[in-house]
């Protein structure tokens, strides 16, 4: 993949992407992401999500940004927005072990 993208991009196109209105549960989002995308895919979306998360942005911006992107209604996950993503990526980063 391209070494030249724009993380924020990529993760709002992840987010938007993966957690749409037509999705029966968060969970299930994730794991028909996991299971559709290949090894370098995945690798992909956990370092931009890395640098999301490791950016100068302030929390507030991140989580507007999670929050604008993500059709989820975070008080259900019992995670703030930030955390649901850390969720994410600790996710993705198991899954890449099998595949």
């Amino acid at each position: 993949m391209d070494e030249q993208y724009d993380f924020i991009v990529e993760v709002e196109d992840f987010l938007g992407g993966t957690f749409h209105q037509d999705i029966s549960s968060p969970e299930q989002a994730l794991d028909d992401f996991i299971n559709e995308a290949n090894k370098e895919c995945l690798l992909f979306t956990i370092k931009y999500c890395e640098e999301f998360l490791h950016s100068e942005l302030t929390k507030q911006e991140k989580e507007r940004i999670i929050q604008d992107n993500a059709e989820i209604y975070f008080p259900a996950t019992e995670f703030t927005p930030l955390q649901w993503i850390n969720k994410l990526v600790e996710v993705i980063k198991k899954a890449v072990k099998t595949k």
